[in-house]
């Protein structure tokens, strides 16, 4: 056991400095991009509600029903991202091109969409992307360090 009784202070003089630091490296478990779950569940959300909130439901209900779903996916990924992130930041890739399917789906799933249609989408798509690869490229970086 190590003797604790010096005087507080600088803690790079503890005795099991070393210990703690590991321990808590083992606890974050490499979460890097911790602070990209946030956006990317409000990006799943705003993707899901994007539809009543640009009022296109009438107009494109295809494309209502698909920003549901992809809205939902992308934010049960930042779920799963923040739950489990060891074994999800894999999945960054998914994101990715869940990102590129957002930005070409107006004119694959839509109906002769409008112009907002188009942007909002574009932007949700690649808002996707870029969220995905800074996660995707942080995961490799953080795999590949032992």
């Amino acid at each position: 056991m190590a003797n604790v009784s010096h005087p507080r202070g600088d803690m790079t003089t503890h005795p099991d400095v070393s210990e703690m630091r590991a321990r808590y490296a083992r606890m974050l478990g490499g979460r890097d991009v911790a602070l990209v779950d946030g956006p990317v569940f409000l990006l799943g959300l705003y993707c899901a509600v994007s539809p009543w909130i640009l009022h296109y439901t009438t107009s494109q209900p295809d494309l209502v029903v698909h920003n549901l779903i992809m809205g939902l996916a992308i934010a049960v990924l930042a779920l799963g991202f923040t739950r489990a992130p060891e074994r999800m930041y894999g999945l960054s890739w998914a994101m990715c091109a869940l990102g590129v399917w957002m930005i070409v789906s107006p004119w694959i799933v839509g109906d002769g969409p409008d112009a907002g249609v188009v942007l909002n989408n574009v932007i949700i798509g690649g808002l996707a992307v870029v969220l995905g690869m800074i996660c995707a490229v942080t995961a490799a970086r953080s795999a590949s360090q032992p």
